[in-house]
């Protein structure tokens, strides 16, 4: 589950971790209701404007802006919100910025320079141990460091039984280059950050930039914070934090139905029981000259009903050329599911509009091919992986 920038901040302070403040908003008549309210908190003379949408580089795409008064924010906020901003995380058409964050100006002079950092904390799966990686280099250009420069880019590994240990937060400040007050807050900085990543069930949390004010304060700028689904049920909070208008409506009707699906930009829509065999059939899709259109898994109790609505939901995408259901019958029997095909045809009709290439293994699978052969639809039957392989290739 991703979160906004300002909920990602809010899990930050909560942890004791330095921030730039802020607060949100969706209706620009309270603009000055918010400025004041900073102004009084913060005592900050700019606004930095910021749109809330789940993608990165808003900054390139405009959906960061500085206001220097009262009047530019104004104007400001009312470009920004209601904007479809695009960037290159987001679909052509971009985002719409339903909520702005107004916070503090952090860039104020004092008796240095201010300087950004790059920090992030993930799963490193090669070692099984959670991992931060950091940069000198921070700020908006951090794709073209990690490009052409990698070796600005460091990475430190944490034991997840252990946790961070205090050399490790020193080393990390001496390879950003700090030293005295900076040095201390920093190290400071990276073992809040950790903690706040453990606590919350993150699998990713990335502050891009971290700064170092002119003043010696390190606090975090922005806060793209990824949250695992399956640890929710022990932050109910946060599980309310979770934004709908942000995530792509067929997943969330999918997960409405217990169904496991994630939309992808291909041509050839999957229908399958059981992640791993899910994954593979991707590949095959891929190995055939198609691109597939989704992954989903329909689960061990593939019936009329589930399959039927997982054919709706697919089809729901305009670019499925052809759709494979790859269904390994262990729990389920294959003549079941079969039926449960023929029914889905019968139940919508003329809705199924692309040719459907149906491979079943495992019990009853003869059965199954006979069903299928003789429905009088659409349907393809296919027993080996290669034979699929070489429909979809045809068919596509």
């Amino acid at each position: 589950m991703n979160l906004h920038e300002f909920q990602g901040k809010k899990i930050l302070a909560e942890h004791g971790v330095g921030i730039q403040r802020g607060h949100v908003l969706s209706d620009k008549k309270n603009t000055l209701k918010v400025a004041d309210q900073l102004i009084k908190e913060t005592g900050t003379g700019w606004f930095i404007v910021k749109a809330q949408i789940h993608a990165g580089g808003r900054g390139k795409g405009g959906g960061v802006k500085i206001a220097k008064n009262v009047d530019e924010l104004e104007d400001v906020v009312s470009k920004i919100l209601g904007m479809h901003l695009v960037t290159p995380q987001t679909p052509k058409e971009g985002k719409l910025v339903n909520q702005v964050l107004i916070a503090e100006d952090v860039y104020y002079p004092g008796e240095s320079d201010p300087e950004e950092f790059y920090i992030s904390i993930l799963l490193n799966r090669e070692t099984g141990k959670n991992m931060i990686m950091y940069s000198t280099e921070g700020g908006m250009d951090i794709e073209s460091v990690a490009e052409k420069t990698p070796e600005l880019i460091f990475y430190e590994d944490i034991d997840p039984l252990i946790g961070i240990v205090p050399f490790q937060s020193r080393k990390i400040a001496f390879n950003l280059g700090l030293s005295g007050k900076a040095f201390k807050e920093m190290v400071k900085f990276i073992s809040k950050l950790y903690k706040s990543y453990v606590s919350s069930d993150a699998s990713l949390f990335e502050i891009n930039p971290v700064l170092k004010t002119s003043d010696n304060k390190i606090i975090a700028v922005d806060a793209k914070v990824t949250l695992d689904d399956n640890s929710l049920f022990r932050h109910r909070e946060y599980e309310s934090w979770r934004d709908l208008k942000e995530e792509n409506p067929v997943e969330i009707e999918a997960r409405s139905v217990g169904l496991n699906y994630v939309d992808l930009d291909g041509n050839v829509g999957c229908m399958v029981n059981g992640a791993g065999l899910a994954m593979a059939t991707m590949d095959l899709i891929k190995q055939s000259g198609g691109e597939p259109a989704n992954f989903l898994d329909v689960g061990g109790t593939a019936d009329a009903k589930r399959v039927e609505t997982a054919f709706r939901l697919i089809l729901k995408d305009k670019n499925v050329k052809a759709i494979l259901v790859n269904i390994f019958g262990g729990i389920v029997r294959c003549d079941r599911v079969a039926k449960g095909i023929v029914d889905a045809f019968n139940n919508m009709g003329n809705s199924i509009n692309v040719p459907i290439i149906v491979r079943l293994q495992g019990t009853n699978a003869q059965i199954a091919k006979k069903i299928i052969d003789n429905c009088g639809f659409k349907v393809y039957s296919a027993i080996e992986f290669q034979e699929a392989a070489d429909k979809i290739q045809e068919l596509i």
